[in-house]
C-alpha cells in the first residue's frame, strides 16, 4: 500500500525523477510556459510553486534553498530570474502561481498533453506566436 507516499513515480528511479523535475523547472522558468504530459505537469506544479514561494521571501536562506533544488551555475541564474523577475509579480498572491491547460493527446503514443504556465505573468508576444504556429501544425 502507498499510504502517505507523496508524489508520482512517473516510472523512473528517484534520481531520474529529480533530474527530470530540475530540467522541467528550469525550462518553465526560462520560457514561462512549457508543453508536457499531464502527470509531469501536475508533479512540476508543486515543485515550481515551492520555488516561487522561496523567491518571494528573497533573503539569502531562501536563495540557497532554491539553489539546493536547482544546483550548478544555471541554478544560480535561475534563482536570480525567480527572485528579480517572477517573484515580484506574485508578491500579493498566496499560492496558485501556475496553471495547467489540458490539450489534446500526443499523436504517436496517445499520451495526454498539457500546457503549464505561470498565471498573470506578462508573456512575450514571441512565445504566444510560437504556440500558435505549433497548434496549427498539430491540427
Amino acid at each position: 500500500m502507498r499510504h502517505r507516499k507523496r508524489g508520482r513515480k512517473l516510472n523512473r528511479t528517484s534520481s531520474h525523477k529529480k533530474a527530470l523535475m530540475r530540467n522541467l523547472a528550469i525550462s518553465m522558468i526560462t520560457h514561462k510556459r512549457i508543453k508536457t504530459t499531464d502527470a509531469k505537469a501536475k508533479e512540476l506544479r508543486s515543485f515550481v510553486e515551492r520555488l516561487v514561494t522561496y523567491a518571494k521571501k528573497g533573503d539569502l536562506h531562501n536563495r540557497r534553498l532554491i539553489q539546493k533544488k536547482l544546483p550548478g551555475k544555471l541554478g544560480r541564474d535561475i534563482a536570480n530570474t525567480l527572485i528579480h523577475d517572477i517573484a515580484p509579480d506574485y508578491s500579493d498572491r498566496n499560492g496558485g502561481y501556475t496553471r495547467i491547460i489540458k490539450l489534446s493527446n500526443r499523436k504517436n503514443d496517445n499520451a495526454p498533453i498539457s500546457l503549464i504556465e505561470f498565471v498573470d505573468l506578462s508573456v512575450s508576444s514571441e512565445v504566444v506566436e510560437d504556440d500558435n504556429k505549433d497548434s496549427k501544425v498539430n491540427k
